[in-house]
């Protein structure tokens, strides 16, 4: 059976009020404290109408299973408890049901879980959407550009350990299943300042502590960094180490990340060198000198910083080092090059590394938008999700351009969210035939046009008073604010014309003030002309653009010499006000979802809610105003057949089942209920209520009702519980009775049954009893007649007996008598014998004993079966020579045969060979010790595996004895060529080593002798028969290295074909036939060119001799 599946609602079970829209009464106490009080029971999100308020738990909490998504995946809305997840459902199922582009802006302060947020929202439509291994590669290469642009964009603040300092907007592209295609992700504002300076108890981007505690030893060394952070000064010492947070791990996160991203592992590399070369210029310093002119310039202290620098990056020394030190300013035709001094050589420094290290990470971003878009042009579903900085206002001051351009995007927001927000309540009430009625509410388009107006808004006058010639100085800048926006009302400042404020403490001189949407903001005008400069000398472009590093030549186009522009590049805040513009009108072609980040306390630590803390950004995101905005028309709206199933037990009509249409149905129990008219508005699939007091009303209604309806239900339920357990009962004495009679039946039976038993066993026990008696009797009577003879045949016997032995002991003394007569009578003739030969017999018997003794020793003492075993035990006597030497040999003659009797037919040829060959050449041939060693193996060539060689296997049948390249020497001039020697059963080949051909065939018959020297050479002769058809040149001389391997085969061959013994010559002088001459074959002892090679020279016609070392 199926699981019955319960749907409950947002209003079941409520804690505080799910949905701030039906608050009572609405204001900033009552907010707070439903806040509170839902934040205490761990539910964390609230509702204003489609908005979600997410306050940070600071601890994991365990709603986000993949069982929490099965239960928001293809839900209402409103159907259950506030959650991520049903607006991140809604807005999937929007996208992909409807066909609605869907944005999801996420916005709050640091620290207020925006980036967990934006995991979440990405996790979970990572988990709804389709499968599939391509579909999972797209959503895994999604979820990984994360780690990825946190290690780069994010930093440990004061408020958050892992802060966004950018901003971020992902395009999630979608096709029509809703499968995700790719993505495309635009950055705003990386905070590149903090790569320089961080404030106290802040770090720098993470990627910098997690390169120097994650790399390996054998890349920091490449990096040419060091594992200490003190060494580097844009390292801030007092937050290096975050509790809780593992840089090591996070390095190797990271980098796998990139590599499922799709960097190769050349770009990866790239990237680290320049995060390397940024931390390295932190480590450049400059030391003051003074030119002739009296001009100041700057020098740099330690040069090896700037070395290690351009080997990194494979800029010339020379040009950096000038870079840092001059300045060339362009104007028309005219170059005008000047000395920096100290302040302005820092300036350089930190300008190129803020620069450099931005510039990286934008590359990182069209890099990482390379891997993920979508790699079809089908058409395609958006759904954008924005985390970006929430509004900032920081104490004493210290808010500067980058605040005033957060508040300004934040502005932005606002405005289009008020938009957005009462135009899709407009389009809802047209959509359902509701009078549409003017709201009122507070329009920030003022704000915006104060900052943003391209004449006189701030943004505008700062570009101005950057461009304009001249001495330019953030005073200036304030003058001229203090000119143009004194009569503002919405703009600030003690030096204005406005005198209201020209008494006012709170407002210092060097400072304004513009009250924004969420509240009044305290400005220091200091740093904003250099800001929004942003300038990078182009001295320091153009080093960077001759660098060897492709990744760093690419960042620095500007600097390419060919492509000089005079012009000069857009300042910071219009660069922001172009993307902020693009944005926007982005955001307008989609369908908006919010989530509202807030921050519990600035403590980082759980179950803390500071009201003062959360009251500020409630005032900043402007929550009550969402609030009445969205409670300007009608409070709460309901689809007609959940409202009529929710309610339908408070009318009898519709009570329990209602068959007409729902709208008819929620009419009916309206005016049962008698609720004023004016409270509600029927709309064309909707009821529309307009105060939350009439909906609370409802509620506590149903929840009478349903205590009623419980009570009802528990009475018929009791009733039927006593009336089937009393059914039961009686069911259950009927039975228990029937089986109690069977049982008394059935024991009765037993017991009468076991009664006839023992009696049948008692009357054939006495019976038995009786025919055992008289069996006995008869019995008895019989024994004592056997027993009566058997005794009389016993005394018979025994007389019988006792005479017998009479009879033998008189024998038997007859017999000893005769044998002890007999005895003494040997006795006397075997003295006499005895006598003559008792010195013969214990020789004899000694001798015995002596050799049983030396036999018995040598059984111990045999030594080991070894036949070259020399050890034979020493004789004990001297009689025993003959035989002592007599075991010796016959011993060593066993151990010979054993040893032998484990030979293969193959091993005793190789022995018979080399028996042979010792018969033959030892101490005769000096070569003959060195080959002692070597096994013979005929076929050196291996002709048969070997294809170069396959011509000349095909042209010989018979069996190869030996295959071998030898040396031949020329009958003429003694010269040596190669050639294959080949001995089979019947004759003896020679080849060419090259082309395998078959020069010369020699039967063995025709072979009489083989003459050699006696010296260690491998020189040997072959002589033929005379007349015979092969001796028409004359003899063969040739040169081997297997000489005794093969002169013992062709002795052993030709013994075996001709039944003769082949006649081998050892001399150092021999004759040899070349043709018709007969030549002298000379060995000689000399020292050599070639080493120990031996060289064979022709004297004269007569002589041939062998040089051998």
């Amino acid at each position: 059976m199926a699981k019955m599946e319960v749907k409950t609602s947002l209003l079941d079970n409520m804690i505080g009020v799910g949905d701030m829209v039906l608050l009572e009464p609405l204001n900033e106490e009552t907010f707070i404290n439903n806040l509170k009080k839902r934040f205490d029971h761990n539910e964390i999100y609230t509702y204003i109408g489609s908005v979600v308020v997410s306050v940070n738990p600071y601890r994991s909490l365990p709603i986000y299973s993949p069982e929490k998504v099965e239960d928001y995946r293809n839900r209402n809305f409103y159907e259950l408890s506030p959650h991520i997840f049903a607006l991140s459902d809604e807005a999937y199922r929007s996208l992909r049901d409807q066909d609605k582009d869907q944005c999801i802006l996420i916005t709050g302060e640091s620290g207020a879980g925006k980036t967990e947020a934006s995991k979440l929202v990405m996790s979970y439509v990572a988990a709804v959407c389709g499968k599939g291994a391509e579909v999972n590669q797209v959503k895994e290469q999604l979820l990984q550009s994360n780690p990825v642009l946190e290690a780069f964009g994010n930093a440990k603040t004061v408020r958050n350990d892992n802060s966004s300092r950018f901003g971020k907007y992902m395009d999630i592209e979608f096709d029509f299943k809703g499968d995700p295609l790719g993505g495309v992700i635009s950055n705003y504002l990386l905070e590149k300042s903090r790569v320089v300076k961080q404030p106290r108890g802040e770090r720098n981007f993470h990627v910098f502590y997690q390169l120097l505690s994650g790399a390996s030893e054998e890349l920091l060394n490449k990096l040419k960094l060091e594992r200490d952070f003190s060494r580097y000064n844009y390292l801030s010492l007092d937050s290096a180490r975050v509790n809780g947070v593992d840089d090591a791990a996070n390095f190797r996160t990271v980098r796998n990340a990139m590599q499922i991203v799709g960097f190769m592992d050349h770009e990866a590399e790239s990237v680290l060198e320049v995060v390397a070369a940024v931390l390295k210029l932190g480590n450049i310093e400059f030391k003051p000198e003074s030119r002739v002119n009296g001009l100041d310039e700057s020098k740099i202290k330690d040069k090896n910083e700037l070395k290690e620098i351009c080997e990194l990056t494979g800029i010339d020394q020379s040009v950096l080092e000038r870079a840092f030190s001059f300045r060339t300013v362009e104007a028309k035709q005219e170059k005008v090059s000047t000395t920096l001094n100290v302040a302005q050589a820092y300036y350089a420094r930190d300008a190129l590394a803020k620069n450099l290290y931005s510039r990286l990470f934008s590359w990182l971003v069209n890099r990482i938008n390379e891997s993920i878009k979508a790699q079809t042009k089908v058409r395609k579903k958006v759904m954008g999700v924005l985390d970006i900085y929430g509004f900032e206002i920081f104490e004493n001051a210290d808010n500067s351009f980058e605040q005033f351009i957060i508040n300004y995007c934040n502005e932005k927001l606002q405005q289009i969210f008020i938009e957005l927000t009462l135009k899709e309540e407009q389009e809802e009430y047209i959509r359902e035939d509701i009078e549409w009625t003017h709201i009122d509410y507070f329009n920030n388009a003022i704000i915006c046009d104060l900052i943003e107006n391209n004449t006189n808004g701030i943004l505008a006058m700062l570009d101005e008073e950057c461009l304009r010639p001249g001495t330019v100085t953030d005073e200036t800048f304030l003058e001229k604010l203090n000119q143009v926006c004194a009569t503002h009302q919405h703009f600030e400042s003690r030096m204005s014309k406005c005198s209201r404020f020209l008494n006012d403490t709170s407002l210092p001189h060097s400072c304004f003030r513009i009250q924004h949407y969420a509240g009044k903001v305290l400005y220091q005008v200091e740093g904003f002309v250099d800001k929004n400069n942003d300038l990078l000398y182009r001295d320091l472009s153009q080093a960077m653009w001759k660098a060897g590093h492709t990744l760093i030549k690419s960042l620095f186009p500007e600097g390419n010499p060919a492509k000089i522009n005079l012009k000069r590049p857009p300042t910071a805040g219009s660069q922001f006000k172009a993307s902020v513009a693009t944005l926007m009108k982005n955001l307008q072609t989609k369908n908006p979802n919010y989530i509202r980040c807030i921050k519990p306390n600035d403590k980082k630590a759980a179950h803390i809610f500071n009201e003062a803390l959360v009251c500020h950004q409630i005032r900043y995101l402007g929550l009550l105003e969402n609030v009445r905005v969205r409670r300007a028309g009608y409070a709460f709206r309901q689809a007609y057949e959940p409202c009529l199933e929710r309610y339908k037990m408070l009318c009898k009509q519709t009570w329990p089942h209602w068959k007409g249409l729902a709208r008819a149905g929620v009419e009916v129990l309206f005016n049962e209920l008698e609720i004023p008219v004016e409270e509600y508005s029927f709309g064309r699939s909707k009821i529309f209520i307009r105060n939350p007091r009439t909906l609370f009303k409802l509620e506590d209604l149903r929840k009478q009702r349903l205590e009623d309806l419980a009570t009802l239900i528990q009475k018929i339920y009791r009733g039927w519980k006593c009336r089937t357990h009393f059914l039961l009962m009686r069911k259950s004495q009927i039975v228990i009775a029937a089986w109690y009679r069977r049982y008394a039946q059935q024991k009765r039976y037993q017991q009468i049954k076991s009664s006839a038993l023992v009696i049948q066993s008692y009357i054939r026990g006495w019976k038995a009893r009786k025919i055992l008696r008289e069996l006995k009797h008869q019995k008895r009577c019989e024994e004592a007649a056997t027993t009566i003879a058997a005794y009389w045949h016993g005394t018979q016997a025994r007389r019988e007996l006792k005479r017998l032995k009479e009879e033998a002991r008189r024998k038997h003394a007859v017999a000893v008598i005769w044998a002890y007569w007999l005895g003494l009578k040997v006795r006397r003739e075997y003295r006499k014998f005895f006598r003559a030969n008792a010195g013969k017999k214990i020789y004899e018997f000694t001798i015995q004993r002596i050799v049983q003794k030396y036999f018995l020793e040598m059984k111990t003492k045999m030594p080991s079966l070894s036949p070259i075993d020399k050890n034979w035990p020493s004789r004990p006597y001297l009689f025993l020579d003959s035989t002592h030497k007599e075991l010796k040999r016959i011993f060593h003659l066993w151990r010979c045969k054993k040893y032998r009797d484990q030979f293969t037919d193959q091993k005793k040829l190789i022995y018979e060979e080399k028996l042979e060959a010792s018969e033959l050449f030892k101490d005769k041939k000096a070569l003959y010790p060195s080959s002692v060693g070597q096994p013979f193996q005929g076929a050196y060539l291996e002709i048969n595996k070997n294809p170069k060689y396959k011509k000349l296997k095909d042209a010989i049948e018979e069996k190869i004895i030996i295959a071998e390249v030898v040396n031949k020497i020329n009958r003429a001039n003694g010269k040596s060529t190669s050639r294959i020697f080949l001995l089979t059963n019947n004759n003896l080949l020679l080849a060419d080593q090259k082309s395998g051909q078959i020069k010369s065939e020699v039967p063995l018959v025709d072979v009489t002798k083989v003459s050699m020297s006696s010296q260690n050479d491998g020189f040997f002769a072959i002589h033929l028969k005379e007349g015979s058809e092969a001796a028409s040149k004359g003899d063969f001389l040739f040169s081997s290295d297997h000489l005794i391997e093969m002169a013992t085969k062709l002795y052993r061959t030709t013994l075996s074909q001709t039944q003769q013994k082949l006649n081998i010559e050892i001399s150092d002088e021999f004759l040899v036939q070349f043709r018709q001459d007969k030549v002298c074959v000379k060995f000689i002892q000399g020292s050599q060119k070639n080493g120990s090679v031996p060289t064979c020279k022709r004297k004269n016609n007569r002589l041939l001799e062998v040089a051998v070392p």
